[in-house]
């Protein structure tokens, strides 16, 4: 199981990497059309948009960890291990709830976009915009996980000896 884990965040992590790559090679070629050949390609900067909506969404899904996030914590780790645990429980429960809550009108609203296509690459918006409703998915089930582990086992940091620093 952790060999497959291993190999879907590399695959992920490729998957990231070569969208970022087509998006930077796009950009390139709007410059190089706009100033060298005085003739701006308009599809360029669509693409740019839609990688970027892609990357930014896709890695939150499936390449970012919880612990890679930028975290305010001086409060987390100011307090008890116990106390750090219920604010653990109690953010993963709420972003469990709501995103839980808010898939349905939000796959909803982007099935709507079906009817509306991008401006010059003909894309149906709701191909742009599917990778959302995925990321809701993930984020609802990663969190759904943390949820339980923080249940059954507590806090990572509490097993493992870290306490950030702070001595309780």
């Amino acid at each position: 199981m952790k060999r497959l884990q291993t190999w879907l965040r590399k695959g992920a992590e490729g998957v990231t990497a070569a969208m970022l790559a087509v998006m930077f090679f796009t950009f390139i070629l709007q410059i190089a059309s706009r100033y060298l050949f005085s003739e701006p390609f308009g599809w360029t900067l669509e693409l740019c948009l839609t990688l970027w909506i892609w990357v930014v969404f896709f890695g939150c899904a499936f390449v970012v960890r919880h612990d890679d996030h930028v975290t305010f914590d001086v409060i987390y780790y100011g307090v008890r291990p116990k106390t750090r645990r219920i604010f653990a429980l109690i953010s993963a429960a709420s972003i469990v709830v709501a995103l839980g809550w808010s898939i349905y009108p939000t796959w909803d609203w982007i099935d709507f976009l079906k009817i509306k296509k991008s401006a010059t690459l003909r894309i149906p918006m709701r191909d742009v915009y599917s990778i959302y409703a995925a990321f809701l998915v993930a984020t609802v089930i990663g969190y759904s996980a943390r949820l339980i582990m923080l249940v059954r086992k507590g806090l990572p940091e509490d097993n493992e000896g870290d306490h950030g620093g702070v001595s309780s």
